[in-house]
């Protein structure tokens, strides 16, 4: 009889995070004996015409949807916001995290981990300058995806290279950028 090879750990779901106020992404990442799996991505668009406070609710129940879904998350990462001259954007911003926040909360789960954009598109692809199709083109080779795979928007491919950088940066994963 034949010898079956079993892994030596078991697989490990891991989250990444793209916030803004107008589309955040998100994505879910299976890791499995060293290799990326892409699971789920997700965005949700909100309507620039109603009240801020309401555009943070869609943006909470949404993330709370998607993460009652994605249980067992190992890792949560999240794309840092450079701290800007414009108030209102840095608003906009954190005003998003805080909903993701309170959605992770209520299901006993938190970020925990932020990157930094450049330290992302560095990662992934060799130089901290990336454009959204390079990044995207990165999740696609290294999560073994066809060449014509579409993301629905570069949330969902960003929020996919956020985890996906903190994986290769941590040694879980093998892939990083083509330049060593």
């Amino acid at each position: 009889m034949a010898k079956t090879t079993r892994s030596k750990e078991p697989p490990q779901l891991h989250a990444g995070l793209d916030l803004s106020l107008t589309s955040p992404g998100f994505a879910v990442i299976e890791v499995r004996n060293r290799q990326a799996h892409l699971i789920a991505t997700s965005n949700v668009k909100t309507v620039a015409d109603e009240a801020q406070p309401l555009r943070y609710e869609v943006i909470e129940a949404h993330a709370l949807l998607f993460f009652r879904k994605h249980s067992g998350l190992t890792t949560i990462v999240r794309e840092i916001w450079p701290p800007s001259r414009n108030f209102a954007q840095n608003d906009k911003v954190h005003g998003a995290w805080s909903a993701v926040d309170r959605a992770l909360s209520r299901l006993g789960l938190e970020v925990t981990v932020n990157l930094a954009p450049p330290t992302v598109k560095k990662t992934l692809c060799g130089s901290g300058s990336a454009d959204k199709k390079e990044v995207a083109a990165a999740v696609r080779r290294i999560c073994r995806l066809p060449d014509d795979y579409k993301f629905a928007t570069d949330d969902e491919s960003d929020a996919a290279a956020i985890v996906l950088a903190h994986l290769i940066r941590e040694n879980l994963i093998d892939g990083g950028n083509v330049n060593g």
